[in-house]
């Protein structure tokens, strides 16, 4: 792939995601996600309706298709879609009433097995099918022994509804707990978090909202999404971030629709510990999200690690093995037995 591809790719995904979210007449309702307490869950959210297994296409196929040349080589991919000790899976559950879709990564036999569980929140807004890209991440993080479940949101890969970019969206994610401790070989007393860019605010605000895992990692995130705004505000203009094209409303509800998605404000309700990645070259989302928000942490007292890989961008993909590496290292220090 050629860099300026790639660059553009890591650096605009996200926007351009938030362009599809305003094309699709998405009201900017700001509602805040009910709280996970006490373990409880209510109605029928996250009852599964649907399980299918999924059929891999070769690389060159799904290069045409996706992104996967960012997130796998050749040889990573075909060592992954090739591994018959793991399968991948398409779930359909509900959420808020709606039909949305998460992709389940475990082992083919799991009875007798409770695993410990990662929660892997994506990046970017509205995509379609995604699993060729995430099909060699998810094998790492399956091959040290844990099972992977990743909501796509709604309006996502055929869900329905429409993506609020960390509104009523979030539903999608907190609904993943009861999804999760219906599946048998699920240990829910051993959940984690795993996030990417725009990911790493929805990790964050499930954290906030008490989505009961024992440690989490991001990389790549906004913990300041009026920073976010200003730092691309002289981007060109076929790409620069219009915030009212995200959400209409956004003059007249500005300090709501930032401080709801910006960790930066609410540090002291991360309660969890958490492991901070960020490329030195992120052209997309400044490592100064990161930084400040580890400063927020220190003076808190509160458990963290932060990472910057210098030189690397958005996603770490040159660092991608080292990145799970640690990931994996950090949440099985916080295992429960």
């Amino acid at each position: 792939m050629q860099s300026s591809r790639l660059r553009a790719l890591l650096s605009l995904s996200l926007f351009l995601g938030f362009s599809l979210v305003a094309q699709n007449g998405v009201s900017s309702a700001l509602r805040s996600p009910a709280s996970v307490k006490g373990g409880a869950s209510i109605s029928n959210d996250g009852s599964v309706l649907e399980i299918r297994p999924y059929s891999f296409p070769p690389y060159d196929q799904a290069e045409k298709n996706t992104d996967v040349e960012i997130y796998a080589s050749r040889a990573e991919y075909e060592e992954a879609v090739t591994d018959s000790r793991f399968e991948f899976q398409k779930v359909k559950y509900e959420s808020d009433g709606l039909k949305v879709i998460a992709y389940l990564y475990k082992p083919r036999a799991t009875r007798g097995l409770k695993l410990p569980t990662i929660i892997f929140n994506r990046g970017s807004v509205v995509r379609s099918d995604i699993a060729p890209e995430l099909v060699a991440f998810f094998h790492r993080l399956a091959s040290e022994g844990f099972a992977i479940l990743a909501p796509m949101y709604r309006q996502s890969d055929g869900g329905e509804g429409h993506d609020e970019v960390g509104g009523a969206d979030m539903n999608d994610l907190m609904n993943v707990l009861p999804l999760a401790r219906s599946l048998q070989f699920v240990d829910d007393r051993n959940l984690f978090m795993y996030g990417e860019s725009r990911g790493g605010i929805m990790t964050l605000q499930a954290i906030r909202n008490r989505f009961p895992v024992n440690a989490a990692a991001v990389f790549g995130t906004i913990t300041d999404v009026e920073a976010y705004i200003k730092q691309h505000s002289s981007d060109p203009p076929q790409y620069r971030i219009v915030p009212e094209k995200i959400w209409p409303n956004y003059e007249k509800s500005k300090e709501e629709i930032i401080r709801l998605r910006s960790a930066i404000y609410w540090p002291e309700q991360v309660n969890i510990p958490l492991f901070l990645m960020h490329g030195g070259a992120d052209p997309a989302v400044d490592p100064n999200h990161s930084l400040s928000f580890a400063q927020h942490l220190q003076r808190l007292g509160k458990t963290y690690e932060l990472l910057i890989y210098a030189g690397d961008n958005h996603i770490l993909s040159n660092n991608r093995l080292d990145r799970d590496k640690r990931a994996v290292a950090w949440f099985k220090k916080f295992m429960k037995n």
